[in-house]
């Protein structure tokens, strides 16, 4: 089990947002790099990375922030927002990124994933981003007729790594990983699946290492962290480091 701190970048500073409203965004470090290597001293071993100024404008934006934080630790760097061709994919992970997200390209061209995990096995992640069970692109600023089940069985076989499964209603609230949606969705697909969306602290931890959630591969903290509701190392050595 895979615990990923989060980085979502907005003008190059960290931030997080609630409910994914680019308008509520609260700055937590203006020095991303450095909160990278906090994490990393933390103990962590993965860092979730997210371009938000990316994922609206469909192309990498905080591109001088990212490369800092992948000089910056020696930590597995998993990012997404705004990639969306294999130039882009290959131009990231060219450049020391572990693996890459695609979020908005995986609903809108299912081609691109399964080419992309031809050419890089083991390093492409599908997120899917959902609203009341229903997926939201580009920046979530647009919900599909897409049900998240459907987008998950659309990559059951063709190499994809990882799905992130973000229930955006519970993000940046603290409300409570939605562990019964994201339990759902990883029973249709051999794909190991990665929680997100509202973790609020230890009550979250424990509730991943109960034997229902098993099936899931890790999950993601973000505010929790920041606000000090949830302590790294506490919550990894409950996980058994979180190493992978």
């Amino acid at each position: 089990m895979i615990l990923f701190p989060a980085i979502d970048l907005k003008g190059g500073h960290c931030v997080r947002l609630r409910e994914g409203e680019m308008a509520s965004a609260t700055i937590f470090n203006t020095a991303p790099a450095a909160q990278a290597a906090s994490f990393a001293a933390d103990g962590f071993s993965w860092i979730h990375v997210v371009d938000l100024d990316g994922a609206f404008a469909g192309r990498s934006v905080n591109r001088a922030a990212v490369d800092a934080i992948i000089k910056a630790t020696s930590l597995n760097v998993q990012l997404g927002g705004g990639i969306r061709d294999l130039d882009a994919i290959a131009g990231w992970l060219s450049a020391g990124v572990t693996r890459v997200i695609l979020g908005t390209a995986a609903a809108r061209d299912p081609a691109l994933v399964i080419k992309a995990c031809e050419l890089y096995p083991g390093r492409i992640v599908v997120g899917i981003d959902a609203r009341e069970g229903m997926v939201a692109v580009a920046g979530w600023a647009e919900t599909t007729a897409l049900s998240a089940t459907e987008l998950a069985q659309r990559f059951a076989d063709v190499g994809v790594s990882a799905i992130i499964f973000t229930d955006i209603g519970r993000d940046g609230l603290l409300t409570g990983l939605n562990l019964a949606a994201t339990r759902a969705l990883a029973a249709t697909t051999r794909v190991p699946v990665i929680a997100s969306g509202g973790l609020a602290g230890m009550a979250d931890i424990e509730a991943l290492c109960a034997p229902e959630n098993a099936c899931l591969a890790g999950a993601i903290a973000g505010r929790a962290l920041y606000d000090g509701r949830l302590a790294a190392r506490q919550a990894l050595a409950r996980l058994g480091k979180g190493a992978a």
